[in-house]
């Protein structure tokens, strides 16, 4: 690991972030090696449910730069797989 990349980690102050990022990028890798957007679907609802949990984040301050951070990105990510899902769902009605 470079610097820079120790430096753009986010440091969570409960230790949350860390292993739902593992989960999330395993289930992000797994979106992205489906072949359809069907096929994606499963994945990104599970993602969103792994999202959700720092979403809901009752520790969350938002004087913390690390937890805007993470509120900002877990909230594009959900955003992603939300649009995942419903093109999945369109996908399964033709």
């Amino acid at each position: 690991m470079t610097s820079a990349d120790a430096q753009s980690q986010i440091q969570c102050p409960i230790d949350l972030f860390e292993p739902q990022e593992a989960k999330i990028e395993a289930l992000t890798k797994a979106i992205n090696a489906a072949g359809s957007a069907s096929g994606k679907a499963p994945n990104a609802r599970m993602l969103i449910d792994e999202l959700n949990v720092l979403l809901d984040c009752a520790s969350y301050d938002r004087a913390n730069r690390n937890c805007r951070l993470c509120r900002n990105f877990s909230e594009l990510r959900r955003k992603t797989a939300n649009l995942i899902v419903k093109i999945g769902a369109m996908g399964a009605a033709n």
